[in-house]
C-alpha cells in the first residue's frame, strides 16, 4: 500500500501573497515571477493560475516560467455569478477564457465557485440556519443548470470541474453544500474542500469529506484562529475585515484538526494534490507569504511522516 506521502502532493497559490480576486497593490507591486519563484523557495512543486489575469494570459510566456520554475500549473479557482440566469453567458464567455489557457498549460481542473456579493459578506460566518438568507428552491435549480453548462464548457478543454464553497457566498454552509450537491445529481462536478472556509461556514472538514468521499476531488488546506473567528462573529466583522484581522492563521497555529483530516483521507486511500494556503490582506500579515508557507509545509510533512510512523508500530 503507497504511503500518504507518496499520494500526497502540496501546491501553493498566489492568494497566500495577497492576490485576491480584483487588481489592487497585490497585483501590481508583486511581480508574478517572484510569487511563483518564492513558492519554489517555499517547497512546493504546483501552483494555482489565481486571478484570471495577474498571471501572463500568453501560455507561451507563462509556460517558459513554470518549467524554469519547475512547477506544475493545477488549476484555476474561477468565481462566477451562479445564481442568476441573466448572467449565464458570461460565465460561459469567462470559463471558455480560463479554459483556454488552463489548457494550453497542462493543467487539468477548474475550480468553480460562487462569486461574493456584498450582502454575504457581512453575514460571513453568520448566516442563518433557517435559510432565510439563503437560496430559493427554484435558485437552486438555476443553479444545477448552469453548472451544467459550466461542466460542459470545461469539457471542451478536457477539464473536470470541481466546486469550492466559500464563505461570502450562497454556498457556504454545510446545508448550503447539501443543497448545491442535491442541484448537481447526475453531473460528474466533485467536491474541492476547503478546510478553513469549511470550519469559517459552520462545518468540520472531516465530517464533510466523509459526507462527500465519491465526491471529494480536490483539497485546499487552511487554518483558522478559533478566537479571531469568535471575536469576527460577536462583532459582526465581514469578511474582509475578518481577513484583516488574521482569522485565516499560518497552517498548525489554528484550531483545525489536521491530524484528523489527513488521517481520514489517508484511511479512504485519497491520492492527488493539496493546495496549502493563507488568506491574507497584501502588506498586513504578521510574516512574509513565503515563510507562513514553507513553515505551514513543514507542519504538514511532519504530520503526515507522524501518521505514517505510527500505523507501522
Amino acid at each position: 500500500m503507497d504511503k500518504l506521502s507518496e499520494r500526497i502532493h502540496f501546491a501553493s497559490a498566489p492568494v497566500s501573497w495577497g492576490v485576491q480576486d480584483d487588481p489592487g497593490p497585490a497585483w501590481e507591486e508583486q511581480p508574478y515571477e517572484q510569487v511563483l519563484e518564492e513558492i519554489v523557495s517555499a517547497g512546493y512543486t504546483g501552483t494555482e493560475l489565481g486571478p484570471y489575469g495577474y498571471f501572463p494570459a500568453d501560455s507561451e510566456v507563462l509556460n517558459k516560467t513554470l518549467k524554469r520554475c519547475g512547477l506544475i500549473m493545477l488549476s484555476s479557482f474561477v468565481p462566477v455569478p451562479i445564481a442568476y440566469s441573466s448572467r449565464t453567458e458570461k460565465v460561459i464567455e469567462h470559463v471558455r477564457k480560463v479554459g483556454a489557457l488552463l489548457s494550453a498549460l497542462g493543467a487539468k481542473l477548474l475550480v468553480l465557485s460562487d462569486c461574493q456579493t456584498p450582502e454575504r459578506r457581512e453575514i460571513a460566518g453568520r448566516v442563518p440556519v433557517d435559510g432565510s438568507k439563503s437560496l430559493s428552491a427554484a435558485q437552486w435549480k438555476q443553479v444545477g443548470a448552469v453548472i451544467r453548462r459550466v461542466e460542459h464548457a470545461a469539457a471542451e478543454f478536457n477539464l473536470r470541474v470541481v466546486f469550492h464553497p466559500h464563505v461570502a457566498t450562497f454556498v457556504e454552509t454545510p446545508m448550503e453544500v447539501e443543497n448545491l450537491f442535491d442541484a448537481l445529481a447526475g453531473t460528474q462536478v466533485g467536491l474541492c474542500l476547503d478546510t478553513g472556509h469549511c470550519v469559517y461556514g459552520g462545518g468540520d472538514p472531516v465530517d464533510e469529506a466523509k459526507k462527500y468521499r465519491s465526491a471529494l476531488q480536490y483539497v485546499h488546506i487552511k487554518d483558522i484562529d478559533a478566537h479571531i473567528l469568535g471575536e469576527a462573529r460577536r462583532k459582526k466583522l465581514n469578511f474582509e475585515q475578518a481577513i484583516g484581522a488574521g482569522v485565516f492563521s499560518q497552517i498548525g497555529s489554528g484550531c483545525i484538526d489536521f491530524e484528523g483530516f489527513f488521517r481520514y483521507l489517508a484511511g479512504t486511500q485519497y491520492s492527488g494534490w493539496a493546495i496549502v494556503e493563507q488568506d491574507v490582506i497584501y502588506g498586513k500579515a504578521a510574516v512574509s507569504p513565503v515563510e507562513s508557507m514553507r513553515a505551514s509545509l513543514s507542519y504538514l510533512k511532519n504530520l503526515i511522516s507522524k501518521l505514517e510512523s505510527a500505523t507501522q508500530r
